[in-house]
């Protein structure tokens, strides 16, 4: 009685939003000793998050990427494969763990990370030159990567995705191919590949361009407009990451020449990245007063 007409009706957010969605929720809010205030809006992120699988699938179809079991996953070449590979490892672990010492919250947190944080939001983004690219190597191997991931995803969601990941599960059989079993029957991941040294070169990828990206909007430069980078102190090893990966830089973090100085140029935005100082000069893309009078202002 104390609850009586105080509750959200669970078929009504079904009918709005998938089992699916409510499920997940359900799950990452399960954590121990709280009271699970639900909210739509939270449900609603879920169905994203389940639409972004779905989109990824889509795009990774689009590009080729079909299970290739005669490729050998330890012999990848592509630093970025061979970086979700280990990412993936981490990410089973972390959910294997959440869902076996009852902390659900935990599973589904590690899931979503590894799902829309790094698959989605960063491996399919870097896989695009390689995917329109003229090395076949290259990307037959990363077409075999994406679909043996996409599977791991689909089986790590499961338990709390299960009604979507079963139907994609179906649907990236291959081209008049079938499963051997369900979704539902097959063997829980188990993956066990560690590349340490490919891990740390592309998540400082991802720090870099995220450092530089979170500037640019605190700084409000404008979206188009190409800033150069100066580095300051970089070691040898950073370097040759910057030499490695220009082109991604340069696409993902609107940066335009990258040149390395003894010490920050004048009027620069600074990102310490390990042992190297990335500076962004700002003189010619803002209005120093205007950024001046804000920053006074948030004071």
């Amino acid at each position: 009685s104390k609850s009586k007409g105080n509750v959200i009706d669970p078929v009504e957010l079904i009918d709005e939003y998938g089992a699916d969605a409510l499920r997940f929720t359900l799950t990452s809010m399960a954590a121990q000793g709280r009271d699970v205030k639900l909210d739509p809006a939270r449900v609603a992120g879920c169905r994203n998050f389940g639409t972004k699988l779905w989109n990824a699938t889509r795009f990774a179809e689009m590009n080729g990427v079909a299970r290739n079991d005669a490729l050998w996953l330890d012999d990848a070449k592509l630093t970025i494969n061979r970086w979700i590979l280990t990412e993936l490892t981490r990410a089973t672990r972390e959910v294997t763990e959440g869902i076996t010492s009852y902390r659900f919250n935990d599973a589904a947190g590690a899931a979503y990370r590894f799902v829309w944080n790094l698959f989605c939001d960063w491996y399919l983004e870097l896989l695009k030159p390689v995917f329109m690219g003229e090395d076949e190597a290259a990307k037959a191997e990363s077409q075999a990567v994406a679909a043996f991931v996409l599977d791991e995803i689909y089986k790590l969601l499961h338990p709390m995705m299960p009604f979507m990941t079963e139907e994609l599960w179906a649907r990236t059989a291959g081209e008049g191919q079938e499963r051997p079993s369900l979704l539902c029957h097959a063997r829980w991941p188990e993956p066990s590949f560690e590349d340490a040294d490919a891990a740390a070169e592309i998540n400082w990828l991802v720090d870099l361009v995220s450092g530089i990206r979170s500037v640019r909007s605190e700084m409000n430069v404008p979206p188009a407009a190409i800033a150069p980078l100066v580095v300051v102190g970089a070691s040898e090893t950073t370097r040759g990451r910057l030499t490695r990966h220009d082109s991604a830089i340069r696409r993902l973090a609107r940066v335009g020449s990258i040149a390395h100085e003894a010490a920050a140029p004048p009027a620069s935005a600074q990102i310490v990245l390990g042992e190297a100082t990335v500076c962004l000069p700002l003189g010619s893309l803002i209005n120093p007063d205007a950024a001046s009078a804000r920053l006074q202002k948030e004071l």
